[in-house]
């Protein structure tokens, strides 16, 4: 549990830093910055998380054994959970908040834990008690009240509507498989970070980036092109701070695998929500601007709630007595 905490305080961390970074000149000098910003930085924040995790392995002396831990069955499925989370699911994401607004975009963050505690019950067998489906629900309402717009600000429902169960889904999907892995002893929470982001990173650089220009209608090297602009910008604290929002995110995973490993999926997705949350209080403290009343109710239910949804009550108290 507290793994999963440290995971949605890290990646709360990760998600100011790289809005930080998202927030410069380079990203919105013109339409095309602003159409590939989101996947762009995407691309560039996994790429440099994988290279994080190399480092890691390295310096840990495993870098054998995460050659070994690819090999495996287990291995190859981490691989399947990168491509379904990474590319498939943020890019899901993407797209619901561009075509039905930030919202709907907030309601497929929040709805993933949901959908993958349920596939859990399916495929691994975790069973979670009544009160803390209870919890749970209570956390993913909090999370959806954080971020919940009136306004939609629809311009395609059909693909933002696939955007938000690409997203929803694709993460739920993603945990899951991730659970299944771990349980190989050959395939450790550090190895299975490395191969997940060093996967996402390539399929999103050979395979998302081209086909969008494709799409796009621009030349299939473009986005190649876009990225080369950044590390000869005038900003030059640009790629500094999406490496390190890529080291927030590094750590951030490193915990959530391990909360996976130790406490499931169903659980260990209700407490990385909680980045939602931290992410109210750490701006509140950098910006030294108090909250609305609502974003402090919504901080407590998220906080609270998610704790309560991974633990077993009556374990607790009969621990305390």
């Amino acid at each position: 549990m507290v793994a999963g905490v440290i995971a949605g305080i890290t990646w709360a961390l990760e998600t100011i830093v790289l809005g930080y970074a998202l927030g410069m000149t380079p990203f919105f000098s013109t339409e095309q910055a602003i159409f590939l910003a989101p996947f762009v930085s995407t691309f560039l924040h996994d790429g440099f998380s994988a290279i994080w995790a190399t480092i890691y392995n390295a310096v840990k002396g495993n870098s054998k054994n995460v050659w070994k831990a690819f090999k495996t069955k287990s291995g190859k499925f981490v691989v399947l959970a990168a491509v379904i989370g990474g590319p498939i699911g943020m890019t899901g994401y993407v797209m619901s908040v561009n075509y039905m607004g930030a919202s709907i975009g907030a309601v497929a963050s929040a709805v993933f834990p949901a959908i993958g505690a349920v596939l859990a019950f399916i495929f691994l067998k975790e069973k979670m008690k009544w009160h803390q489906w209870i919890f749970l629900i209570a956390t993913l309402l909090g999370v959806y009240g954080l971020y919940y717009s009136p306004e939609m600000n629809v311009t395609n429902y059909a693909l933002g509507i696939l955007g938000a169960l690409m997203c929803s889904f694709g993460w739920g999907i993603e945990a899951v498989i991730l659970a299944k892995s771990l349980t190989d002893p050959e395939v450790t929470d550090e190895y299975a970070l490395q191969i997940r982001q060093t996967t996402s990173a390539i399929t999103y650089g050979i395979i998302l980036l081209p086909a969008i220009s494709l799409i796009k209608g621009w030349g299939i090297t473009e986005s190649w092109s876009f990225i080369g602009t950044l590390f000869t910008s005038e900003a030059p604290w640009l790629i500094p701070t999406i490496a390190a929002a890529g080291l927030c995110a590094t750590v951030s995973y490193l915990f959530y695998y391990k909360a996976i490993a130790q406490i499931g999926a169903s659980k260990a997705m209700g407490l990385n929500v909680t980045y939602s949350a931290w992410a109210v209080i750490f701006t509140a403290i950098i910006t030294k601007t108090a909250p609305s009343a609502i974003a402090i109710v919504c901080t407590l239910v998220v906080l609270v709630c998610s704790i309560f949804a991974a633990a077993d009550i009556k374990e607790i108290f009969k621990k305390s007595k």
